[in-house]
């Protein structure tokens, strides 16, 4: 399979791979701050571990199991931390965004420096998958099927009423039962609606993880925002190369209006699918999210950092410095960062975003 773009920037000879990672990194850190801050997001963060969320996804897609190079799409205000982490995956190459307009462009912008027939596997650059080899039968799975002509999401096993995540419903199986399309994709729907999803027992979690071709994508694109579209490919056309980067032209981007590839594409296509992945998915969203991966035991007290835990239950303590000392309690989480400190409950961990030191920080 071959394929050259405009510029000669990526293609691809017959005998390599055609499933090419694209990496989306961004955010504005809110959600796990006072750890993780606009000018450092979660994704460049040793969250779980010795590497951060961005080298475990990079990581995830080796070329021995027949992924190309990764193409990064990224800002200006985190292509130094990209840069810095991205010697994990060699040859990889990044798209610097002028400015955010959220996932639909950002994919545009990597469809358009790629030939039309390759396999792109969208994933977020802040996700934890604790089962890898699920991760990539399913990654193939999904780039067998996008190959024949669907736009493919990665459908996680629903396991609570959750309002931060979009919500698959399968439908007919395709692809000889190895996938399904989708009957009904919902985004991020209210917590009545949530419930009444989960008591259904037939509705995945989006993991906004996605394969497709890009030129199939590019046709969707045109038919649900042909606007959208054509300031991407004013953009690309009117971008140029340095080096292992390209920079997009900044006047035609910003005519775009930013929406996430969910509410763009996804929820209009007649042509979504979608493949069950079983793989320990997190999207590390708040703080209770990291504990409960972090966590060996229902209940467990999870510490990083000095600290003195006393008649305490599923507490959470993460700090930088000094000594966290909690007598009696549950359900509670405490953050200690250079002179910040977060106090929350496990329910109120949600709401961490909305604290004026995270807005402002």
């Amino acid at each position: 399979m071959t394929g050259t773009t405009d510029t000669g920037w990526i293609s691809f000879e017959s005998e390599m791979p055609t499933t090419v990672p694209v990496i989306l990194c961004g955010g504005s850190g809110t959600r796990l701050w006072p750890r993780s801050r606009v000018d450092k997001p979660k994704p460049f963060l040793p969250l779980l571990g010795e590497r951060t969320l961005f080298q475990e996804t990079l990581l995830r897609c080796p070329e021995d199991q027949g992924f190309g190079a990764p193409l990064i799409v990224t800002g200006n205000q985190h292509l130094e931390h990209v840069e810095a982490q991205m010697d994990v995956a060699p040859g990889a190459k990044v798209i610097v965004e002028p400015e955010g307009k959220n996932t639909a462009a950002a994919i545009a912008l990597a469809a358009l420096r790629l030939p039309a027939d390759a396999v792109m596997l969208v994933c977020p650059s802040d996700h934890h998958i604790g089962d890898p080899e699920a991760f990539v039968e399913a990654a193939r799975t999904a780039s067998e099927i996008a190959s024949s002509g669907w736009l493919v999401a990665f459908g996680i096993e629903a396991r609570s009423p959750e309002t931060g995540f979009g919500y698959l419903k399968p439908a007919a199986p395709i692809a000889f039962g190895k996938g399904f399309r989708v009957y009904d994709f919902i985004e991020k729907p209210n917590l009545e609606k949530a419930k009444s999803f989960i008591e259904a027992g037939d509705y995945f979690w989006n993991g906004g993880i996605f394969a497709f071709t890009a030129g199939l994508f590019l046709e969707e694109l045109g038919e649900y925002r042909p606007d959208m579209l054509a300031a991407a490919r004013k953009a690309v056309e009117g971008g140029h190369e340095d080096g292992h980067r390209f920079h997009p032209d900044a006047a035609e981007f910003a005519r775009i209006r930013g929406e996430s590839v969910d509410y763009a594409v996804m929820e209009n296509s007649r042509r979504a699918a979608m493949v069950k992945a079983f793989m320990a998915w997190s999207d590390i969203g708040n703080w209770n999210a990291l504990k409960e991966a972090r966590q060996a035991e229902d209940r467990a007290n999870v510490v990083k950092g000095e600290a003195d835990l006393i008649d305490c239950s599923n507490v959470f303590v993460e700090t930088d410095g000094p000594r966290v000392s909690v007598v009696g309690l549950s359900d509670v989480i405490v953050v200690v960062d250079g002179d910040e400190v977060l106090v929350t409950s496990a329910e109120g961990a949600q709401k961490v975003g909305k604290l004026k030191g995270a807005a402002n920080q």
